[in-house]
Parts: C-alpha cells; structure tokens; sequence
C-alpha cells in the first residue's frame, strides 16, 4: 500500500477528508472562559515547576503556598462564576470540540474538589506539629525525596533544613485531572485525565518524612494496581470504540440505543456488536470502581492509606472518591443508559460486597488509618447505591453525599496527624486510649467526624445517606437499602468503639501528645466540623442546589 493510500485512510478515519489546495485548515474551537477552572490550575502548577527552579530554596515554601491557594480559590471563583452564568441549567452544553461537558453536575463536582483540595492543602503546609530539627521547621514530606532512606544525604539535607516543596505543583496537577474526570465527554478525555491525577498521587504517596520505607512501599502498590486498572479502562475503551466507531459518549450512546443515522463503512463489519459492548463497558466500570474504592478492587485501599503521609492520604480518600464517582455517573447515564438492565445485577452485588465488607473487616482494625480506609470503603458502598437508583434523584443524591463526605474525611484525617508520639503519628488504637482526657477539645472534633461517618442524625453523614437511602428505596433498589442499613448498624459499632476508647479508658502514662497546630490545619479542622454540623442540621439548601445540577447534557 503506497504511503499516499495509508494518509488517505487516517485523514478519513479522523473525519478529515483531504482539503484542496485553495481550502482553508479550519482551526479548532476551544471555549477558554468555560474551560478556565482548569486552565488556572494547569497555569499555576506550571509555575510552580519554574519556581522550583528558579527562587532560592528558602523562598520556595512560602511561594508554592501562596500560589496553590491562589489558584484553587481563583478556580473555584471561575466555577461559581460559570454556575452563575447559567451554564450549570439552560447553556449546558459540550466544549473544547467535544472533549468535555459543561454542565450541573461537572461544575457541582469541580467546586467541591476544589474547596477540599484547598482545606487539604492546609494540611500540607503545616510546619508546627514535629519539633524543629536543626532549628529549621518540618512538614510532613520528605527532606530530599530522592535521597534512600537512612542514607548520609537524606541526613545532610536534614540539617540543611531542605524540604520537598515539589508537593505543591503535584497535588495543583492532580487536581487539574480531578476536575476534567468527572466533565470529560468523550473515552479518550477521560483516560488522559485519569493519568494527569494518577501519577502525582503515586509520586505524592512516596514522599513522607518519617515511616519512608512503607511510604515508599504504598506508592510503588499504589502504582502497580493503578496501571493495572488503568490497563482495564484504556482496553475497555478500544473495544467501546470498535462497537460503536466513536470515542464520543453521545456517538457511543446513539449505537447503543440504536438511534445512529450514519454508520462508518471502515467499522461497519464490528458496530453493534453486543458482545463489545457488555465486555467494553464492564472493563471501564472495572477502572472506574478501583479508583472508587469498591469491592473486589479495593486492595490497595488500606496499604496505601496507612502509608502515604496522612495529608496526602485525606486528600486523596476525599477528592479522587469524588473525581471518580462523577466520571461513573457520566459513563452510566450518559453512556450506557440503554444497558441499565444489563449492568444492574453486576451493580448490585458490587453494592452489597463493598458495603458488608467494609464495614465487618473494619471492626478488625488496630490502626487508625486503615480503620478509616475501610470505612471509606463501606461509604464507596453507600454511593453505589444511589449512583444504581437510575433517577435524577439519585444522581442528586450521590453529589450531595460526595459534598458532605469529603468535608468529614480530610477533617478526620487532619485531627489523625495531630496525635504523636516520639515516632511521629501514633496511628495504632491503644495509642488513643484516654485521648478524651488528655485533650478534650481534640477528642470531642474526632468523635464529631465518627459519628458522622456512622450517619448518626444531626450529621452530615446522617443527611447524606438519608438521600442516597431514600432515591435508592423510590428507584426499585429497596433490598440494597437493607442491605445498606445493616452495614451502617455495623460500621456504627467501630466508630462507637474509638469513642469509647478515648473518653472511658485510662490513659497511659507513655500515652501520645497533642501538637498545637498552626492556624492552617485548625482551620481545616474548624471548616470540616462546620460543614458537618450544618449539613447535618440544615442540608435543604445544598440538597436543592445538588438537585438543581442534577441533569447531565448529551
């Protein structure tokens, strides 16, 4: 075949027939304004890369800081800028030549990785909570992260006073493919941005300043089950794509629905072929449940959790849940309506696994970080069961769920990273025995989050499931909510039983302290429990504002 035939074949293939030479190259359209969330982002995390570079070392915290807050907070400003233009109801539509959807629940999402990225980031700029070390202040990431651990340069960076400020632009890039996840409108996008929010969480995962070794051992699990999904998602995509000839979400969904006017001559042999379909969109689900966090694609979850630095383990447990939930709602409703029935049996036993076993292996936890990492996965559970409600409802009610739980889980994880001994964190439950007594303010935060995890009413955690509960029962799935009610009635069990630990046992005279923290890490603290206090006792309004970007646009 001559080289001119193979050209003809791509340009066509591409939807590009080849232009005359009098004809003009059309260029692409792209809305920067609808798109500027992630521009800003992407903008600032490459600018904090050049200031790696370039500003002395004794500058670079104080800069990235500043800078990282900058951008989230203009970013989310952009989002609530876009909401308010009505581009969340009436000028929802598809941008960036299909690529992504500006619609309610992309903006609804984007604004809520956004606020909790920024009350995360708090927590890595705090710098008050291990003694200094050679009179220099301390965070919680390494000194020279390429250093091997206990080696004389990781020594010499530590009386150099070196720190790992590289966190910042990581964490700005990894939300940047946070909040393309869940608005990407076609497979390609979406696997892209899968990546871009990936690959700095494994790198992020590896860097803590204390306990390097598992650090390090978390990031390297971390990565290996994540290109492994990821190698689930990009296959699923290829056979998408052979069944339906597009990696369009509408293409995809007009094939499935049998609504397609033209069909591609070159993929006509493959498309509608149902077999492509069941086994294409099982493997995406497959990628898609492992970043969720669901049962039988859970493994890593406690690993990683307990070893990354707690940080980076709240930011991660909260933003990528709500990355990756939007992405599936979009893939499930936009995508795949028309195979519902087909999907909802696999649905729901991955509903009910993740439930049941995240609550009953909890209870056998001794570490209070992998305590709280299956307990988020009983939560992947609880969302489950309002992401297969298949009504608007259910959608409303797994973004409103999203909102309150990312709040309580980087809350929780802050009040983790305040209780030390001389190894650093004292993670382990008998640690945390008489907590209550020796720091009643602390406890009591804790307690807080516990019970609004267990869904205790006056919650956020109580409203949340309430809604998800509630749209599940009306949309057909009233087994689930049994099924859902138990597992709650068990978690509540090990929340209760941290509680009774810290206010009625007696605490050991070698017990932990409480570091005073600076003022970053109690305001995310103070923002977690606000947000769980009035979502639990007045949620109308954020209910209403999730039920108002509830429609997804096609």
């Amino acid at each position: 075949m001559s080289a001119t035939a193979v050209h003809s074949l791509w340009t066509t293939a591409g939807g590009v027939t080849s232009a005359a030479p009098d004809e003009k190259f059309t260029a692409p359209v792209i809305e920067y304004t609808q798109l500027m969330p992630v521009l800003i982002v992407i903008g600032v995390a490459v600018v904090g890369i050049l200031v790696e570079a370039f500003v002395p070392r004794r500058a670079r915290y104080h800069t990235q800081v500043f800078l990282t807050v900058v951008a989230l907070v203009a970013a989310f400003a952009a989002v609530v800028g876009l909401a308010a233009g009505g581009y969340g109801t009436t000028k929802a539509h598809i941008a960036a030549m299909g690529a992504i959807a500006v619609d309610g629940p992309s903006l609804f999402l984007q604004g809520v990785i956004l606020l909790t990225s920024l009350v995360a980031v708090f927590t890595f700029a705090e710098r008050r909570l291990d003694p200094e070390s050679h009179g220099n202040r301390v965070d919680s990431f390494a000194a020279q992260a390429a250093s091997v651990p206990g080696s004389d340069s990781e020594k010499a960076a530590v009386r150099a006073g070196f720190t790992t400020t590289e966190v910042f632009p990581l964490v700005l890039f990894s939300v940047a493919g946070m909040l393309v996840f869940p608005a990407a409108n076609d497979l390609l996008t979406l696997f892209v941005a899968l990546e871009v929010f990936s690959l700095p969480l494994y790198l992020l995962c590896a860097v803590a300043r204390r306990k390097r070794l598992m650090s390090q051992e978390s990031a390297v699990k971390y990565f290996l089950l994540g290109a492994f999904s990821s190698a689930f998602l990009l296959f699923g995509i290829a056979l998408l794509y052979g069944y339906a000839g597009s990696v369009s979400y509408a293409q995809i969904a007009t094939v499935v629905d049998g609504t397609i006017q033209k069909i591609d001559p070159a993929l006509a042999g493959t498309m509608g072929n149902d077999a492509l379909l069941l086994i294409g969109g099982a493997m995406i689900l497959t990628g898609l449940l492992f970043k969720v966090g669901a049962v039988p694609f859970h493994m890593w979850t406690p690993d990683v959790y307990q070893g990354a630095p707690t940080p980076v383990t709240g930011f991660m447990a909260a933003a990528t849940k709500v990355a990756a939930f939007g992405a599936l709602l979009r893939l499930l409703y936009v995508v795949l309506p028309g195979l519902t029935w087909d999907l909802r049996p696999v649905m729901w036993g991955v509903a009910i696994v993740t439930m049941v076993g995240g609550a009953v292996v909890a209870i056998t936890q001794t570490d209070i970080k992998r305590l709280l990492a299956y307990s988020s996965i009983a939560h992947a559970g609880f969302i489950l069961a309002g992401v297969i409600a298949a009504t608007p409802d259910g959608i409303s009610s797994v973004l409103f769920y999203l909102g309150t739980y990312s709040f309580v889980t980087v809350g929780a994880f802050a009040v983790v990273t305040l209780v030390r001994d001389a190894g650093g964190e004292a993670t382990h439950l008998s640690k945390w025995a008489g907590l209550g007594r020796r720091s009643p303010l602390v406890a009591a935060v804790f307690a807080v989050f516990l019970l609004a995890f267990a869904g205790i009413p006056l919650t956020s955690g109580f409203s949340g499931k309430f809604a998800v509960f509630k749209a599940a029962a009306d949309g057909g799935a009233g087994g689930l909510v049994v099924v859902g009610v138990i597992s709650s009635a068990i978690a509540a069990f090990f929340y209760i039983r941290v509680i009774v630990l810290m206010f009625f046992s007696e605490p050991k005279a070698d017990g932990p302290t409480v570091a005073v923290p600076s003022p970053l890490t109690m305001a995310t603290i103070a923002i977690g429990v606000a947000v769980t206090v009035v979502l639990g006792v007045a949620p109308q309004y954020f209910l209403d504002l999730a039920g108002q970007a509830g429609t997804f646009v096609r």
